[in-house]
């Protein structure tokens, strides 16, 4: 049985982990799940991750949750190149920084920017405050400045002169708000700069092609049937509003 890898690329960190194992060459049977359509509640999905979020993985009978253990795991099993994931003590201590800050930080700040602009008033019908959205690119504009001044610094990528799952995650991450039609790179040379060096290590193909739907996001958003997220639709807003 081929490794099996359960994504929905409209998710952040479903992306970072199709491109990881595309840029490798790993062999993984993709097994597409629609997060909006509540395919994760399924009950076969269920079995093989039960916190019942994208990606998952299956190889062979050991099933993997959360998108960071799944490279690691990758990159340990298929012995990728050393840079995305350094072997050197304090290179990997920076990956894990970054990997430790960004789940409280960009992580949400990104993916709350995409909901207020584009979601939940288009999906969910609701008018979003005037002060909720601008607290929203507040702490985003916060995130990003720490991302150029203390992560980044004068450094080609975050953990040095190559790319690491550090910039992988964090790009996924900062392309979601990019997908409500909000330029986050604008007026951001050096992380203008950065993003095109990640695009060019990735590949320009493989990076286009992967975030191709969250940038086509405001033209499906308005044929999509939102009538599942609709059901969630207290508990979104409890969340981002």
């Amino acid at each position: 049985m081929p490794l099996e890898l359960f994504l929905d690329l409209y998710s952040q960190p479903c992306r970072s982990v199709y491109i990881f194992a595309k840029r490798n060459n790993i062999k993984f049977d993709f097994k597409k799940i629609s997060l909006f359509g509540g395919e994760q509640y399924a009950e076969e999905f269920g079995k093989i991750n039960m916190i019942r979020k994208a990606p998952a993985m299956r190889d062979v009978d050991f099933c993997l949750a959360e998108s960071i253990a799944i490279m690691t795991y990758l990159s340990e099993k298929f012995q990728t190149p050393d840079h995305w994931y350094p072997a050197d003590i304090h290179k990997r201590a920076r990956v894990n920084e970054y990997l430790s800050w960004q789940h409280t930080a960009i992580r949400l700040q990104g993916a709350k920017v995409f909901w207020l602009r584009l979601l939940i008033p288009k999906m969910l019908g609701e008018e979003v405050p005037k002060e909720k959205m601008a607290a929203a690119l507040e702490d985003l504009d916060g995130s990003l400045k720490l991302i150029e001044e203390k992560f980044l610094e004068e450094k080609p990528f975050i953990a040095g002169d190559e790319i690491s799952l550090a910039d992988l995650v964090a790009i996924v991450e900062i392309m979601q708000p990019v997908g409500s039609g909000l330029n986050v790179f604008e007026g951001r040379p050096k992380l203008s700069a950065w993003r095109d060096r990640v695009r060019a290590a990735i590949g320009p193909e493989l990076f286009d092609e992967t975030h191709q739907i969250v940038l086509n996001a405001q033209e499906w958003v308005n044929t999509m049937d939102g009538s599942t997220v609709q059901a969630y639709k207290p508990k979104i807003l409890r969340l981002f509003m």
